[in-house]
């Protein structure tokens, strides 16, 4: 597979002018082209270490008592969908293109064939294919909300406009005593390089999550400006881990050091 970062050049120039509304479009037309370059080739790995040393045990996790949901949004070929069924979650990838869950089904089916994904928890999770538009009110037999939402090269695909819905929607899509885990890429891109993908440090989650459907401070180029963040309003989510992962993708690190960052966040009224 091709380094991710040699194609990134072109994948902005495909959403270069076009409106939000279109970038649907545009995403199908990647995978009709076969042009992914988004795509880790495996689960993240600085998920499966979160899921594992669970620090300060602050992801509830399922038990034979307590079974949990969780769902994965712009899945793709649903790596971290296998991976957080393993942990034992009932899980639902989400993804806008149809092309996209017939390569997750496809990947599915090859992996569990060849004993990769190992059972972590107490049982397998089911798993769930949904070809839905994340920012739709309402999911076709889809019973939400989730007890654990997985966001990892999703809202880095999202326009900064976009970004007071998309805190809205995971409010909106977090269960009581659910937990949110973002891993925060490109957290070290600057505002003013075009995307997808679009910076995403530490100030945007803080911002967007702190207060969801608000306009956070930003700068001329629509980047959250650091160090104006509030603390989370009462309908807002608070942050309850903020860590560098011990490993992630190479994508996410740069001569050899970790760039990427892990969050966890929970309903700040809980």
């Amino acid at each position: 597979m091709a380094n991710p970062n040699e194609q990134q050049p072109r994948l902005p120039g495909l959403f270069e002018g076009t409106s939000p509304q279109e970038h649907p479009t545009q995403w199908a037309k990647c995978w009709d082209e076969k042009f992914t370059p988004w795509d880790r080739g495996g689960p993240s790995m600085a998920l499966y270490d979160l899921l594992k040393e669970n620090p300060d045990g602050a992801i509830p996790l399922p038990s034979a008592s307590r079974p949990k949901t969780a769902l994965v949004p712009g899945c793709g070929r649903g790596y971290d969908v296998l991976l957080l069924s393993s942990f034992g979650h009932d899980v639902y990838g989400l993804d806008v293109s149809s092309q996209a869950l017939d390569a997750a089904r496809e990947n599915a089916e090859k992996a569990l064939a060849k004993g990769l994904y190992q059972t972590e928890g107490i049982r397998r999770g089911a798993i769930t294919w949904i070809c839905q538009d994340f920012f739709a009110e309402e999911w076709k037999d889809v019973q939400t909300p989730f007890d654990l939402i997985f966001d990892y090269t999703f809202f880095c695909a999202l326009p900064p406009p976009m970004r007071p819905a998309w805190a809205s929607r995971m409010k909106a899509l977090l269960s009581p005593g659910g937990r949110l885990i973002c891993l925060e890429f490109p957290s070290e891109k600057t505002s003013s390089e075009p995307g997808p993908p679009w910076a995403a440090p530490p100030a945007e989650y803080l911002g967007y999550l702190s207060d969801p459907g608000a306009q956070s401070p930003t700068d001329e180029h629509g980047g959250v400006i650091p160090g104006q963040v509030e603390s989370p309003v009462s309908g807002g989510l608070r942050r309850l881990v903020h860590i560098k992962p011990k490993r992630t993708h190479q994508s996410g690190t740069k001569d050899g050091r970790v760039q990427d960052y892990v969050s966890v966040w929970a309903h700040a009224n809980q």
